[in-house]
């Protein structure tokens, strides 16, 4: 439970139609596993006590009266975890029967949610022997000698962990247009539970599971939902036990249908509460439910859930393809909109030979097709000084010549060194003006050369390069239009892969050598011919930052809990020594170069996370670090 990480199961019992004894000794076996796996809350199947197929038993006095004392078996074990269970079973009050889900949490019965739709409709009959709940203000009742409350709209806390607000609904209260859980997350829950006996037929499985998904991303919620499966009557309808653990729209966990057991994921709350702080569209709803309160002590959970290594890059690979071309198109429509609106039909690029340049070459030439520009309007220059490898400066060559861009090749090192002596600069001080000093004389090359042929300068920065920082300040910082800003190194590599792969066997070696070069800005002069200058070996591994930039600016983590889920995601790549190294780092310099995106040239969003002062992040640039570095240097 700390750091927001809520552990959840969804249950289903193998059980016996009727034979509610039976069904508590299984309910209670599954109980003991789940808490045994350091489990906070346990769903179960919807009228699992008595099975859902019972039929007319429903309105028999032996059955009701068999259920009660079940719960009252539950409820008596339960006292030996510390877990919230929630189980079905039939309750009858004032004349009605109810569907109900009965939550309880060591012991203690907190309340019993009634089913508020009753489907009467295809193979459900339920209006034969249930009552709905919809409309019934929370009434106090006792039941197994505790006095408790019975009606709509409860929402359990837990005092222990704010963010843990359980709401309940059960089975077809999914499947309506206005569901309880949207009340219920308004009101403030951040998990919703469903006990369910959905039947199973042909097709009805991906249905189901796009319910729930799309559910948990609607309302910002974890969603729990525990399906009836073996031992429920099958003389008409068969249960598959189709459990599902969502949240915000993704499934962390899903049982194989057609069997029983438990399936186990960790919501991760805080991150929910975040997304709902995040959207001023997301209104809280006050005093529109009925609160109640219980303990759970706070304990580590073990996290089981999976944390990828490259959070931005999908990992199914048919996602990635798409991903990768949606996001060629929509920075090759962001530029051609630009020029269209300032009538240029040049653009200057400078392209070094490394990937970030490539990948905004790419861009270019989509934009160009776009607007049916010749390539040659497109014009790449390359800027050989002090550290340029002849690896680099010949696969710019080749890649301008590859797309049909005009080349200008313009050697700065004579400027460069003039530049040197007007400022009294010795050359044999490699210091960070030796190495600015080259990137503004580029900029100044590409900004002089765009207004002479009436052109726009593309920006080919990254957004990993402007989290760092890893930019001089009007320098390679400065454009006219970055196409590369809201895209991160990693991604950049993929993008750029994707590329290769559709392209002619000529131009797909060039990119793929690219891909294989040290990222590297080529200040300092190379040793023996090579890069001497790797800029993961000076600010760190790349997917290290990116990990962290997406999790600290996408869900607002603190640094502990980032700590926390790298080890998980990258445990055998680096010691916790080397990931604390660079998450220091990634903090000092993420809150000491935010003058630099204060003043970031336009460019287009196409992730979830970019750091233009214009959308998503607004910070100001003398921010103060220490309640986060301090943090990150305690761990």
């Amino acid at each position: 439970m700390r750091d927001g990480f809520l552990k959840v199961a969804a249950a289903t019992p193998r059980i016996r139609v009727a034979d509610c004894a039976y069904n508590a000794s299984r309910i209670e076996a599954m109980a003991a596993e789940a808490a045994e796996q350091g489990t906070a809350l346990l769903v179960f199947p919807e009228l699992c006590v008595t099975a859902y197929t019972c039929g007319d038993l429903f309105l028999q006095e032996t059955l009701l009266r068999g259920a009660e004392n079940a719960l009252a078996r539950i409820l008596a074990t339960s006292a030996r975890h510390a877990m919230v269970m929630i189980v079905g079973l039939p309750f009858q009050f004032q004349g009605g029967l109810y569907n109900v889900a009965a939550v309880m949490c060591r012991g203690k019965l907190l309340g019993l949610v009634p089913k508020q739709y009753i489907p009467n409709y295809a193979e459900f009959y339920e209006a034969r022997h249930f009552t709905s709940g919809k409309g019934i203000k929370p009434v106090h009742v006792k039941v197994c000698g505790q006095d408790t409350l019975f009606g709509e709209g409860l929402l359990f806390h837990c005092t222990d962990m704010p963010d843990f607000v359980l709401g309940c609904e059960i089975c077809e209260d999914l499947w309506v247009p206005a569901p309880p859980s949207v009340t219920l997350c308004e009101a403030g829950a951040t998990v919703i539970a469903n006990p369910s006996a959905s039947d199973e037929i042909i097709g009805k499985a991906g249905y189901r599971r796009e319910l729930v998904r799309s559910s948990s991303a609607r309302m910002l919620c974890g969603y729990v939902y525990a399906d009836a499966g073996m031992g429920e009557s099958t003389q008409d309808l068969v249960f598959s036990g189709h459990d599902l653990i969502a949240e915000n729209g993704g499934i962390l966990q899903e049982s194989k249908r057609f069997s029983t057991g438990i399936i186990y994921s960790e919501l991760d709350l805080s991150r929910l509460v975040h997304e709902r702080r995040r959207m001023n569209t997301f209104v809280p709803q006050m005093g529109v439910c009925t609160d109640i309160w219980f303990d759970l002590p706070i304990r580590d959970t073990v996290l089981t859930r999976p944390f990828a290594q490259t959070p931005f890059v999908p990992q199914d690979r048919a996602d990635l393809e798409h991903r990768c071309e949606e996001i060629l198109q929509m920075q090759a429509t962001g530029l051609a909109t630009r020029m269209q609106h300032s009538r240029c039909k040049t653009a200057v690029i400078g392209l070094s030979g490394g990937l970030d340049s490539t990948l905004a070459l790419v861009a270019a030439i989509h934009a160009f097709d776009i607007l049916g520009i010749d390539h040659a309007g497109l014009h790449a220059v390359t800027m050989p000084c002090f550290g340029t490898t002849v690896r680099t400066k010949s696969n710019a060559m080749r890649l301008a010549e590859a797309y049909g861009a005009t080349l200008h090749t313009v050697d700065i090192k004579a400027a460069v060194e003039q530049h040197f002596k007007d400022i009294g600069h010795s050359w044999d001080n490699q210091n960070v003006t030796f190495e600015n000093a080259q990137a503004r004389t580029r900029t100044l090359v590409l900004m002089d050369l765009a207004n002479e042929i009436g052109g726009l300068v593309i920006g080919t920065g990254d957004l990993s390069e402007l989290a760092l920082g890893w930019a001089t300040y009007n320098g390679d910082h400065m454009s006219m239009y970055g196409v590369n800003g809201s895209i991160p190194k990693t991604l950049v590599r993929y993008l750029t892969a994707y590329e290769a792969a559709h392209s002619p066997d000529g131009l797909r070696d060039i990119l793929l050598d690219v891909l294989n070069t040290p990222v590297s800005p080529e200040l300092l002069p190379p040793k023996d011919g090579e890069i001497s200058q790797k800029t993961e070996e000076l600010v760190g591994p790349y997917e290290l930052h990116d990990f962290f930039l997406y999790y600290m600016v996408r869900f607002g983590y603190c640094p502990r809990k980032i700590f926390r889920i790298a080890r998980a995601a990258f445990e055998g790549v680096y010691d916790d020594a080397t990931i604390k190294q660079w998450l220091v780092t990634f903090v000092r310099r993420f809150f000491a170069q935010q003058f630099k995106r204060s003043c970031l040239p336009d460019g287009p969003k196409v992730g979830s996370v970019t750091l233009s002062p214009r959308g998503d992040w607004r910070m100001p640039s003398d921010a103060v670090s220490e309640l986060w570095l301090s943090e990150a240097e305690s761990l």
